[in-house]
């Protein structure tokens, strides 16, 4: 038998992440853009290459009680990042949804977020269905770097 090794997903797994402050507002998170009320960020265990996260600012746990202008902004910047992975990853189709309390399956229930995922014929396979393994081509630290420069308006990533 072969074991494809994940320990990276263990914390998450566990829910072995620390409680204190908003794990969104950590600064060492991925973040790729910042707009004025609030700002994009990468999933830390995506579902698939290019798996984003629109955050706002206010840490509200329902629609209702985030401002008009909140949702707004951040309809138009998951406009912006499926423009950008389309860019970027050409994917076949976009995922684009959220999940408001735990029983609907927030991670984290306390501060919406809205999940951008590019997606292509085939990207779920069985390892996925019977491991619970995601196998992704590209490290964190890379996507970053395309989708940071993609935002910003840099025509190359940074090395």
């Amino acid at each position: 038998m072969d074991y494809l090794w994940s320990p990276w997903r263990y914390q998450y797994v566990q829910k072995q992440i620390p409680e204190t402050g908003c794990v969104f507002c950590r600064p060492e998170n991925f973040v790729v853009y910042r707009g004025k009320l609030n700002f994009v960020l990468l999933n830390l265990y995506p579902y698939t290459t290019g798996h984003l996260m629109v955050v706002p600012y206010e840490h509200v746990s329902t629609l209702d009680a985030a401002s008009s202008e909140t949702l707004q902004e951040m309809i138009l910047l998951a406009q912006q990042a499926q423009r950008h992975l389309a860019a970027i990853y050409k994917p076949t189709g976009f995922n684009l949804g959220m999940n408001l309390g735990e029983s609907a399956g927030a991670g984290i229930a306390d501060h919406i977020h809205l999940h951008v995922l590019p997606r292509w014929s085939g990207d779920t396979s069985f390892i996925t269905t019977v491991s619970e393994t995601r196998v992704l081509p590209e490290e964190l630290s890379v996507t970053h770097q395309k989708l940071t420069a993609a935002f910003t308006g840099v025509t190359e990533p940074r090395p």
